[in-house]
Order: structure tokens, then C-alpha cells, then sequence
């Protein structure tokens, strides 16, 4: 399992992505929806989880793209 992944608004403006423990981020775009899509393609590939943070910094989904130990139901 890879690095979980998060997406997060800059103070600049800007999204980032960032890799769990990274000190830099991977990558910085104009959009939240542009740092999804590229957060969530990093997430399948290294099959970690992915976490969607909103303007006001609190978590407005995670996404799990793993070996999820609570799998859904149905």
C-alpha cells in the first residue's frame, strides 16, 4: 500500500496534493476538481486511501482505493 493521498487548499489560492509524511507537495493546480482527479489517479495506482479537504480545511470525503479491512456491504 502506497502513501495516502490529500487534497487541500493553498493560502495562495491554489490546490495542492500532497503525499502523507511529503513535505512538498506533488503537485499545485488552480482547481479542487483538477487536484481530484490527479489525487485519485495516484491513489488507485499505489492503491492508498485519498482525502478531499474543502476551502475551510475539514474533510469533505475520503475515498479508499486499498485493501479496505471494512469493505462495503450489499
Amino acid at each position: 500500500m502506497g502513501k495516502n493521498q490529500f487534497v487541500t487548499h493553498r493560502d495562495d489560492g491554489y490546490w495542492q496534493v500532497m503525499g502523507e509524511g511529503n513535505k512538498k507537495p506533488t503537485v499545485v493546480v488552480e482547481t479542487q476538481r483538477e487536484a481530484i482527479s490527479i489525487a485519485t489517479d495516484i491513489a488507485k495506482n499505489q492503491k492508498s486511501e485519498l482525502t478531499i479537504c474543502g476551502r475551510d480545511g475539514k474533510i469533505r470525503k475520503k475515498s479508499s482505493f486499498g485493501n479496505d479491512p471494512v469493505p462495503p456491504h450489499g
